[in-house]
């Protein structure tokens, strides 16, 4: 993969911000501090008067952000995962989703891979707290291409969004010429029958990696990039799973409430299927290299093969 292009989802969205503050002047973008590493310091360059810095005060920078929305703006509030997601929970719900108002969430650096700055910052637990509030669209893109169409995407939603961007760069999976995204819609990457790979994120990469190690032992392995966790896809979860008759899927996030528990509960109602599920056990992380979190934590195309031949009983 010497030729793929590495680009991390946080610049993806910075450049996104840019390009869409040129075409709508009701677009505004809230930081908690953070403009340098959340990537909004682009958009902030270019449209000074739009940027609004609220210091390290999550809940306030949410609340300021659900103030402009009900005026008729459409704000991006950006924050480290952990904060945006975590400390200004109740804000989020309350300010936020509860009165369903039009506020976009940038959250940048989560899971593992946030790397050395450890457990405090490795937030995990994201998808399952934005999942579980009413009304909110929750997404995870795998590449630039796709961040940049969600973006654009959820500023063309009306109601509350919230993104994952992450600190690391990622393979460019995508063509941007012959890409379209559209929220609440996965896509299939690889066709296979033996076993759906489902996959979220920074994962997709890992996943299309693992699908073609298993290809040559003999699996056929379909891989299926689910960049939106609610609404989920369900249509494709159910053919996908239908047409291999088992699943794993694998996510950046904890076991317990992402796109696991989502794709379980789902099968679980209309097609009972065997699944294992690649992400976080029950457990904090840690501070180290990303790379070498993500490989000790699982998360990666060798443990994701792994659970594909265990489970085909290979």
């Amino acid at each position: 993969m010497a030729d793929v292009k590495m680009i991390a989802t946080r610049d993806s969205y910075g450049s996104a911000l840019v390009e869409l503050g040129r075409q709508h002047s009701d677009l505004v973008v809230f930081d908690a501090d953070l403009a340098g590493a959340t990537k909004t310091a682009v958009f902030k360059k270019a449209f000074p008067g739009r940027h609004f810095n609220c210091g390290i005060a999550e809940g306030n920078m949410i609340a300021a952000a659900a103030g402009a929305a009900a005026m008729g703006l459409v704000p991006f509030a950006s924050s480290f995962d952990m904060f945006a997601a975590g400390r200004a929970f109740e804000q989020v719900r309350n300010s936020v989703g509860y009165p369903h108002l039009n506020v976009k969430i940038g959250a940048s650096h989560g899971g593992i891979s946030v790397g050395e700055d450890g457990a405090s910052h490795q937030c995990c637990e994201d998808f399952a707290l934005m999942r579980s509030i009413p009304g909110m669209v929750v997404m995870c893109p795998c590449d630039d291409v796709e961040a940049r169409a969600m973006v654009k995407a959820a500023y063309e939603h009306t109601g509350p969004v919230y993104m994952r961007f992450g600190r690391s760069a990622v393979p460019v999976l995508h063509r941007e010429e012959d890409f379209r995204f559209e929220i609440g819609k996965g896509e299939v990457l690889r066709e296979g029958t033996g076993v759906a790979i489902l996959a979220t994120g920074l994962m997709v990469a890992e996943a299309l990696e693992a699908a073609r190690a298993l290809e040559a032992q003999g699996i056929s392995a379909m891989v299926v990039n689910l960049a939106t966790i609610k609404p989920l896809d369900e249509q494709l979860v159910l053919w996908a799973a239908r047409t291999c008759g088992r699943v794993v899927t694998c996510e950046e996030h904890a076991v317990i409430g992402g796109l696991g528990e989502a794709v379980c509960a789902l099968l679980g109602e209309k097609c009972p299927a065997p699944v294992r599920r690649v992400g976080v056990n029950d457990e904090f992380g840690c501070s180290g290299p990303a790379a070498a979190l993500l490989r000790q934590f699982g998360l990666c195309a060798e443990h994701i093969a792994q659970q594909a031949k265990a489970l085909c009983g290979a």
